[in-house]
């Protein structure tokens, strides 16, 4: 979604330009929207967003790495969670050499640091995952900063992210679409030389400024959840509660067992596909799941193999067999029946089995050999699997006609150290000629990514890959 305005005036301040801003976010308000601002400039402009739209208000503390002879020109920006990113072509027109960019950086690191320390005070960053986050700055210039902070908010497990500006230039949406699922800005005027030229006050923000408008932001936050008690207490709803139970599937003739976990309001629901060896007892797919279901998302860890077949090692490596088996257990979840693009049942009925999943979006994780089965999967089920993530997987047992019908964004995540692996899956990347793929490498993990911080890092990609494709494109995503 892209929403621009048209004959632009001026903006009397940041004030006005946020309540301008507003009134083209209305219809993204709801208990799923968080509004985080880039201080010092933005935070007027989006604490006039978060008011009209009754979203909690935080801040995502980036800093610009301007050229050193002319600061006001972006050449990058740093942010929280590491992330860094840098205009070349900015860099190498400036003639900016490597001693003078980190003398910049170890710079703004440190005033970035003492900003973050004072504005949060011991409060922690506001929960991210699984919701719409509203990223807004006071205008476009290079785009360096707001580009930064749509990836940090993405780091941080936001489900769908909205940029929105009062002003920026008209190519704006060419610079920052790929960070952005949704950009939003009152007006492109031509010629654009600075943000400023657009403002009547564009004086700076100071310090003391930030923390009045962040200390008035979480006293009306407290008003809202006081009326939200005071509301419940007089008519208290209906509770939603969320389901872990283990279950059997009938599927292709055999019955398979399995652990279904669905938490309240889940935005999607991921079929897990063990690998050689393993089960739906794996502690690592297990923990997988686990910080899926923390972010909103159903799963199924269920066993692709009966205990007689197992013993059989051929059966292990029979991607047919268990591509067959995992198409048949996601046509009886019914996931996706309510979009109209769903899978349906397996006998054909249009009765879901599982009725807990009925119209929830589909993904696939798969480790080791299951990665082929659940790219089997993806191939046969086509749109109604919305993403796949396979970790340490043998994507390539899928085959080259298989891969090359696959329409689900994947991606593959492998351990630097897992060598053989890592050269299959990029070779098998080399195949996913339909859909958008993706591989990270992890660093120092081996095959069963059993490194200190190596698994925390993997079900961290997945989480935010899932987040990112499963939830329907404008849907009110709610918090876990």
């Amino acid at each position: 979604m892209h929403v621009t305005g048209s004959h632009f005036t001026q903006f009397a301040d940041r004030t006005d330009a946020g309540r301008r801003l507003a009134a083209r976010l209305g219809d993204l308000g709801g208990p799923g929207t968080v509004v985080v601002a880039l201080p010092r400039g933005g935070l007027p402009v989006a604490a006039e967003v978060a008011q009209a739209l009754r979203a909690p208000l935080d801040i995502c503390v980036i800093r610009k790495l301007g050229v050193p002879y002319q600061p006001e020109l972006g050449m990058g920006a740093i942010g929280e969670e590491g992330i860094r990113v840098l205009n070349e072509q900015v860099i190498r027109i400036a003639s900016v050499t490597d001693d003078q960019l980190a003398e910049v950086e170890r710079r703004e690191r440190a005033e970035l640091e003492r900003r973050a320390r004072r504005y949060r005070g011991d409060r922690p960053p506001a929960d991210l995952r699984g919701r719409r986050v509203i990223v807004v700055d006071d205008g476009i210039a290079t785009g360096s900063t707001a580009k930064a902070a749509c990836r940090i908010v993405r780091a941080r497990g936001a489900a769908r992210v909205v940029l929105a500006v009062p002003v920026a230039p008209r190519d704006w949406t060419d610079r920052l679409e790929e960070v952005a699922d949704d950009l939003v800005c009152v007006d492109t005027p031509s010629p654009f030389f600075a943000i400023g030229e657009f403002y009547a006050d564009f004086s700076q923000t100071e310090d003391t400024e930030v923390l009045r408008v962040l200390a008035e932001a979480r006293a009306r936050e407290r008003d809202w959840a006081q009326e939200q008690d005071r509301a419940q207490d007089d008519d208290p709803p209906a509770a939603s509660p969320g389901v872990d139970r283990d279950l059997v599937l009938p599927a292709a003739g055999v019955r398979l067992a399995g652990r279904l976990t669905v938490p309240a309001g889940a935005l999607g629901v991921v079929v897990f596909a063990h690998g050689s060896g393993s089960s739906r007892h794996s502690p690592r797919n297990r923990y997988v799941a686990d910080q899926l279901n923390r972010a909103g998302l159903a799963t199924l860890l269920f066993d692709l193999l009966t205990e007689a077949e197992e013993a059989d090692r051929r059966n292990v490596f029979d991607v047919r067999l268990l591509g067959s088996r995992l198409t048949a257990v996601a046509r009886r979840l019914g996931a996706g029946d309510g979009s109209g693009d769903g899978v349906g049942d397996a006998d054909g009925t249009g009765d879901a089995v599982v009725p807990e999943t009925c119209g929830l979006p589909l993904g696939l994780f798969g480790a080791s050999t299951g990665a082929a089965a659940a790219l089997h999967t993806a191939a046969e089920l086509g749109p109604a699997v919305r993403a796949v993530v396979s970790r340490g997987g043998r994507p390539d047992l899928a085959g080259a006609e298989e891969l090359a019908r696959v329409s689900a964004p994947t991606l593959l995540v492998v351990g630097s150290l897992d060598t053989t692996v890592l050269d299959l899956n990029r070779r098998a990347e080399s195949r996913l000629l339909r859909c958008e793929s993706e591989l990270a490498v992890v660093p120092g993990a081996t095959h069963l990514f059993e490194e200190p911080g190596t698994l925390d890092e993997a079900a961290e990609l997945a989480r935010n890959w899932f987040l990112r494709h499963l939830p329907e494109p404008g849907s009110a995503v709610g918090s876990t």
